[in-house]
């Protein structure tokens, strides 16, 4: 299943995932600090999608009460409630 969630709070304006049994086959953010999405992707590709959920939610970037991470975290949670 592909997945697209539109980021709040944060220099990405979108978010699309691809998941595969609950495994995250692939990542990408449209804007954003590029070099930083970028990585991001590639440490949860392979990585079920609870386990990252686990691991960026609540992530916050200079006070602004979200991250890219967290937003990432949240559009995983979305795809997964799609999902089920």
């Amino acid at each position: 299943m592909i997945f697209t969630y539109q980021p709040r709070g944060v220099c990405s304006r979108k978010i699309t995932i691809e998941l595969e049994d609950g495994i995250i086959k692939n990542c990408a953010f449209m804007g954003g600090c590029n070099g930083n999405t970028q990585g991001i992707c590639r440490l949860v590709q392979g990585m079920k999608a609870t386990e990252a959920i686990e691991r960026m939610e609540g992530i916050d970037c200079n006070g602004r009460g979200t991250s890219c991470p967290d937003q990432l975290a949240k559009a995983l949670k979305a795809c997964l409630e799609q999902c089920s």
